[in-house]
């Protein structure tokens, strides 16, 4: 049993990875598209959207610092509940949160469950700092039905990582290499795809061209998202991300 929450989310839905995934842009034009499952599916399909209750980082803009209060959850969840919520609906799914690092063996179990009936992609946004063991089962999965990892590195030198998130690096940056190295053997859809959030005064354009330096060291063709900052929890004091800034990251990326 762990602390989940789920909800149908129609598609085209506004996943980080959306860019670069036929079901989550809207495209129609080949498997995994909204078109394409709603022939398959013959209705109209949605990504289950769960989220994960808990993070293993403590990010000071966190925008669900809620997930981590005990108290106010809820939304409990087996893995049999899992598996049956993936319904003739369920086009693909998502796990989010918070983070799903803290569930992952529960989800992992509930998608290998629900997958015995019939094929969909399982993709991930997580922080990546999962045990590596658990680590090659996600990526197993995802391979196999056309998912993605979405590994959010938040900042790229050590103390500011630490300052941000509470946490360190290198866990994320050896998850990272390790899905970027098994993304060879999936070019469609992309297995690894990374983002970083672009917090004022923290991370700029030294920060993202030092990230983007080193993501395409280890394979040129991952795809890179920047993310708007909004002020939030500990950090509400900050603007939110302001058009130059992002133009300049854009152009360090």
């Amino acid at each position: 049993e762990a602390p989940l929450h789920w909800y149908y989310d129609p598609l085209p839905t506004n996943c980080v990875a959306d860019w670069v995934c036929a079901a989550g842009s809207g495209a129609a034009s080949a498997p995994g598209s909204p078109g394409w499952h709603s022939r398959l599916l013959g209705n109209s399909p949605s990504n289950l959207a769960v989220f994960a209750y808990g993070c293993t980082f403590d990010c000071l803009y966190c925008q669900n610092s809620s997930c981590r209060e005990v108290a106010a959850i809820t939304d409990q969840a087996t893995v049999a509940d899992l598996a049956r919520a993936v319904d003739q609906r369920t086009a693909c799914v998502c796990f989010f949160g918070g983070d799903p690092t803290p569930q992952i063996p529960l989800a992992l179990a509930a998608m290998e469950r629900a997958a015995r009936a019939r094929s969909f992609p399982v993709c991930w946004e997580t922080n990546g700092a999962m045990s590596p063991r658990l680590l090659e089962r996600m990526i197993e999965i995802s391979l196999r039905t056309d998912g993605t990892i979405k590994l959010d590195l938040k900042a790229w030198h050590r103390a500011l990582h630490q300052a941000l998130t509470g946490a360190p690096r290198r866990r994320v940056w050896d998850n990272l290499k390790l899905v970027i190295s098994r993304a060879r053997e999936r070019r469609e859809p992309p297995l690894a795809v990374v983002s970083t959030c672009l917090v004022p005064g923290y991370i700029d354009q030294q920060e993202v061209f030092d990230i983007a330096s080193a993501v395409a060291a280890l394979g040129r063709d991952t795809p890179y998202a920047l993310l708007a900052f909004h002020p939030n929890y500990l950090m509400s004091d900050l603007p939110t991300t302001s058009r130059r800034q992002a133009e300049d990251c854009l152009l360090a990326a």
